[in-house]
């Protein structure tokens, strides 16, 4: 483990030094375009002399020489390594390049085997169905290929196929106007529209932009200024070709700010931030200090730019906002003054795909009052779910490309707010292009293939490097629930792994043990005590034990209780001391105050459980909120950490913070709505409940829409306390920690009661603990850990056996089930003659 530890720091260093100096050009950051570079290796030194011998940008042609993948394609591949839809016109733009200075016959050679060999393959993958972009680049570059002599055979199903094409940009050609259609503009394909498509040097240089160029587009400029000889566009090319060397980007200028916080953003999402918080906090920093000095929220100044400029702004409101930047929505909610905007966002809504999903995860953040979010979410959520339905029937290259699809589902079929930031990670590791930025007009804007390969390869080691000490600690803390008597208590919930799954997945603190053993005993401490309280203990034990964590001491106790106060009285132990090492000041009262108040609000509900008693919604939610045990976790941890909480912040129940007071009340609503119906089966009561009670004119549906709308309005107010400033006296870790506890209960209790399921947590515990990332390389099945439990836990899974098997190589025999995982597919469980299971 020590060893990972240092290889990971090593290539932390290395990276900061490489990516994070003050002179480096965050263009290097930028993977180049081959079918950009391929055009301007196009341009003969003299524009007069269409025929001259040589290319005015021979650094370009070298890159296309230097440039060619071992399987005879140029361009992007896939997340999976595979090519891509884009390498197609890439490839050709190359051979042509190629062609035209007659060098390179065994590249030639090589990309026209690719081209011949893949267009059926890619062709079956997009089912027949292609982008607007590629239906209008893909004939053009044939086209070209073949008017410089390039021979390409195709079948007859092919030109079947190419036919289909063709006659599909013709109806674009026909239907869409030069500038005023869709996005990108026709003008900006000029390089790939055919021949007999009339248009003339007026229209092309009344189009070109201030600083020379055809839509910022590398290779319309290149086929503008060898139509035109226009002295703006060389200038233009000139100017590209200084900034970016051999290779050029797929659009010039870029936004230099979109790809520090494109890389902000993958730090973050892919579970590195914490390597990298000085760096993030400087980018972070600079855009916020220019966003504050604009004098006004300006528009983009031509559709072109609309699409780039809606995702910074959504990308940049979240990453302040989530780092307690003080940010306004209309910072990115611009466009939703712009009718045309909205208009031109709904009829291309494939191209927007992955603009309307930042868009969309931008207003996860929001607050109360904040109603141009609530407009932005609805939009947006209306073009993903257009996306999300039309499947695989009529994708469009974005959405294809990336996994959009994929992602879009994710976003819409699961909050953010109930999803854990461990696998959160995991999946934008294993599912997601992680060297994709932002879209252009061919093909994203991505990271550099070795500045991606040193993302994942860290992303990689540092989530197995969790994975190991996550395994060490839970096998330590079955050993602290076996030595205190709480694994088999003979009644009740076992959920020793539920409980430090939802802990170790839900921070980003690897190396803080004590925090997360401290949260995993006290749930494990919580739940038993809660059911003991609930269906085992009489009356008469609960006052006794009761008082004697009142009193704090265990003398005279028997039974389950004394197994209780005992296992309670260590973790208390424990986490004193641990204060006092790194504090030097003795908090062992605090905590036994938190633990009576929870213990107290536990045997209230009991005797008004066996009394038949009915309280008020504020008389219940006043001891709700405390049985609920949120704050019981999250102030004893905030103790420990390292901007601990300060002993003048350690208040009385009376006085908690409002941040903390909403952490206990929102989790008791979520876990009300899930549980109401076992409540009335037990002749309980829950909020939901009480509120039909004291409102006869509503029904359960009325009761829980109520409840739902407030834990809606309770959620925004716990986000706006967790990132601003100024609204809360707790150090910003610690409210950082309130808003994991809730995100934890949101898990839960989104959508059922999955902590109280045997089997729909099992799967997101072995990619959180167990199973290392999966990014296409093909690694041996790893042995699994055992868990043992009560029988009666999972006596719902005989019923699925199916065969017997031997597990892995060893020789032992039991049967192999397939358990159904809600939303997630099926576990592979092995059950071994003696019960004790292992999850595959």
């Amino acid at each position: 483990m020590e060893h990972s530890h240092v290889s990971i720091q090593a290539l932390v260093k290395e990276m900061k030094e490489e990516m994070f100096k003050d002179y480096i050009d965050p263009y290097s950051f930028v993977s180049p375009s081959a079918y950009d570079t391929a055009w301007l290796a196009m341009i003969p030194a003299d524009s007069n002399h269409q025929s001259c011998s040589a290319p005015m940008f021979k650094d370009c042609l070298d890159w296309v020489l230097n440039n060619q993948t071992e399987e005879g394609y140029w361009g992007e591949c896939d997340a999976h390594g595979n090519p891509t839809i884009e390498s197609l016109p890439a490839t050709l733009a190359c051979l042509i390049a190629l062609k035209k200075w007659n060098v390179g016959i065994e590249h030639a050679e090589r990309g026209l085997a690719f081209i011949q060999a893949n267009v059926e393959k890619l062709q079956k993958r997009n089912h027949n169905r292609f982008p607007r972009w590629f239906t209008i680049v893909f004939p053009g570059m044939i086209e070209f290929a073949r008017k410089v002599g390039l021979q390409i055979d195709f079948s007859n199903q092919l030109k079947g196929l190419l036919m289909d094409i063709l006659f599909e940009r013709q109806e674009i050609l026909k239907i869409e106007e030069l500038t005023d259609g869709p996005y990108p503009p026709l003008l900006s394909y000029l390089e790939a529209l055919p021949s007999l498509y009339a248009i003339n040097e007026e229209d092309i240089t009344m189009h070109l932009s201030d600083d020379g160029s055809l839509f910022q587009s590398p290779s319309a400029t290149a086929r503008a200024f060898m139509a035109t000889g226009n002295k703006e566009c060389l200038a233009y090319l000139q100017s590209l070709v200084r900034r970016c060397g051999n290779g050029v980007p797929p659009t010039y200028p870029m936004d230099e700010e979109l790809i520090k916080l494109g890389l902000a953003n993958q730090l973050q999402r892919s579970g590195l931030a914490e390597h990298f918080t000085q760096q993030i906090e400087d980018i972070l920093t600079q855009v916020y200090r220019n966003y504050n000095n604009q004098e006004s929220l300006a528009q983009p100044s031509n559709s072109t730019s609309i699409a780039t400029q809606l995702h910074k702004d959504s990308l940049a409101f979240r990453l302040l906002r989530m780092h307690g930047y003080n940010i306004s929505p209309w910072s990115f909610c611009w466009f939703l003054n712009n009718q045309e905007v909205l208009d031109h966002i709904g009829k291309n809504y494939e191209y927007f795909s992955s603009v309307m999903l930042n868009v969309y995860r931008a207003t996860d953040l929001m607050f109360p009052g904040e109603y141009e979010l609530e407009e932005a979410r609805s939009f947006s959520r209306k073009v993903l779910e257009k996306v999300a339905s039309k499947g695989n029937k009529d994708d469009d290259h974005f959405t294809k490309s990336l996994n959009l699809q994929k992602m879009i589902e994710h976003e819409l079929s699961l909050p953010w707010i109930a999803r854990l930031d461990h696998l959160e990670h995991r999946s934008w590791i294993e599912e997601n292009d992680m060297n994709a930025l932002w879209p252009g007009k061919t093909s994203f804007h991505r990271f550099s293939s070795l500045m991606n390969e040193k993302l994942v390869q860290l992303a990689v080691r540092d989530y197995e490097f969790r994975q190991s000490i996550y395994k060490n600690e839970m096998a330590e803390l079955k050993s602290w629930c076996l030595k205190w008597g709480l694994t088999d208590m003979g009644f009740g919930r076992e959920k020793t792994m539920y409980c430090y799954f939802a802990i170790s997945a839900s921070l980003s603190l690897p190396y803080d043990s004590a925090i997360r053993m401290m949260v995993a005993k006290s749930a494990i401490l919580i739940t038993v005590a809660d059911d003991f309280f609930d269906m085992e203990g009489s009356l008469n034990e609960l006052n006794i034990l009761t008082d004697a964590v009142k009193r704090w001491d265990g003398n005279g106790l028997r039974g389950h209780g004394k197994t209780i106060f005992d296992a309670l009285d260590d973790l208390v132990r424990e986490t004193a001391g641990e204060h006092l090492q790194q504090r030097g000041t003795d908090i062992t009262s605090y905590l036994q105050q938190i633990w009576h108040e929870t213990f107290a609000s536990w045997l209230v509900e009991a005797k008004w459980s066996k009394s038949g008693y009915l309280p008020s919604l504020d008389e219940y939610l006043g001891t709700g909120m405390t049985s609920i045990a949120a704050h019981t976790m999250v102030l004893p941890a905030s103790c420990l950490l390292k901007s601990s909480l300060p002993n003048s912040k350690i208040k009385p129940a009376a006085e908690y913070e409002t941040v903390t007071k909403l952490v206990m009340l929102i989790p008791r609503l979520l876990n009300d709505i899930q549980s109401y119906q076992k409540e009335i089966e037990d002749g309980k009561m829950n909020f939901v409940l009480l509120y039909m009670k004291e409102n006869p004119e509503a029904d359960i549906n009325n009761s829980i829409a109520f409840v739902r709308d407030l834990l809606d309005k309770k959620r925004k107010e716990l986000l706006k306390h967790v990132l601003t400033d100024g609204l809360s006296d707790l150090p910003e870790a610690s409210r950082h920690l309130h808003l994991s506890c809730m995100k934890v209960f949101q898990m839960f209790f989104n959508s059922s009661n999955r902590y109280d399921s045997n089997t729909e947590m099992l799967q997101d515990i072995q990619k959180a603990i167990y199973i290392p990332p999966d990014i296409g390389i093909s690694k041996p099945l790893m042995p699994l850990p055992s868990v043992s439990g009560p029988m009666k836990e999972f006596r719902t899974i005989t019923s699925h056996f199916v065969q017997p098997v031997k597990y892995h190589s060893k020789r032992i025999i039991g049967y192999q089930a397939s358990l159904p995982i809600t939303r997630r597919g099926y576990a592979s469980v092995f059950i071994t003659p003696n019960f004790r299971m292992s999850f595959a």
